[in-house]
């Protein structure tokens, strides 16, 4: 769909291809890498918006951040298994240099990374959350990027999937994610026109879910947009995108419910980077451009479409 350059794209390309390589490099949380393995020039530090992080987050120069390090291109291993490097990375070391604070990457599951900022182990959590009503109830969210659901399959659909109609068709999802919702509400429709449910198969890591449609032990998957694009590529074309995405949807970093001075800071940063170009070189980087957000739309809890 897209060519990337980069050198870090093409690190991950053997990953994939040996299913689930990236998985087993970040199953625990002992992989973290202050400021990731981002290329991308980092923006000088304002000191208006520095002034405006709470102390208790700045005491240590640095924010704790929580993510999936299993979701290519947004965040995942490099090559060398301990650095987090991906498009969410760089834009958020973009907007944490803007706050003269550096970023310890932390790799968690999923579905931990919420109640692990609920409780304090991470004081923020980034890790393509989509924004949605019940995350926004657990914390708040800043928006920074926008993605569609996408679904993808073997190369020349072997399965002959028809999205609106996949009834007993196997298909893959990254647990705790909004595709999980959008398969349960879709084999739902299945079982009440009297057809035969989806079999779903929920998988901690995308990289696993990826995997088995490679070796074709499932049907299909879905996954955001940029996630299924970088899978189509980095299998050499094992597998294809199956019709056109659908339902735009904010990503949002999450930091706690009380947190709303460090929420303003993180959105205030964000809104910076727009203006002085670092997140569009950041995007580029990542052949994401068409998710960009202008600072306007750069909001503390949004509503969710």
């Amino acid at each position: 769909m897209r060519t990337l350059v980069t050198r870090r794209l093409l690190a991950l390309a053997t990953a994939i291809v040996a299913l689930g390589a990236v998985a087993t490099a970040c199953g625990d949380e002992g992989g973290s890498g202050s400021q990731g393995g981002g290329n991308t020039a980092q923006p000088t530090a304002d000191t208006e918006l520095a002034a405006l992080v709470p102390d208790a987050i700045k005491a240590d120069g640095k924010i704790r951040v929580g993510t999936d390090a299993s979701y290519a291109p947004n965040e995942f291993m490099d090559k060398d298994g301990k650095t987090v490097i991906g498009m969410d990375v760089d834009l958020f070391n973009a907007a944490a240099a803007k706050l003269g604070l550096e970023v310890e990457w932390v790799s968690a599951v999923f579905g931990d990374i919420i109640p692990g900022v609920q409780s304090g182990k991470y004081e923020a959590g980034v890790s393509s959350f989509t924004i949605n009503d019940e995350r926004k109830q657990q914390s708040l969210m800043i928006s920074y990027f926008n993605s569609p659901t996408q679904w993808a399959t073997k190369k020349g659909n072997p399965a002959g999937i028809d999205i609106e109609n996949a009834c007993g068709k196997r298909i893959a999802v990254q647990r705790d994610t909004v595709q999980v919702t959008d398969l349960d509400a879709r084999s739902k429709a299945c079982e009440d026109a009297g057809k035969p449910k989806i079999v779903k198969e929920e998988f901690q890591s995308q990289a696993d879910a990826t995997a088995t449609i490679v070796t074709g032990k499932n049907d299909g998957m879905l996954a955001d947009l940029p996630i299924a694009a970088y899978a189509v590529q980095e299998t050499g074309g094992q597998l294809e995108l199956l019709a056109e995405p659908y339902g735009d949807a904010p990503y949002g970093v999450v930091v706690k419910k009380d947190d709303q001075k460090f929420a303003e800071a993180i959105q205030k940063a964000f809104q910076a980077t727009v203006e002085d170009g670092s997140y569009a070189e950041a995007l580029k980087t990542w052949g994401s451009d068409k998710g960009a957000l202008t600072a306007d739309q750069m909001q503390i809890n949004p509503s969710a479409s």
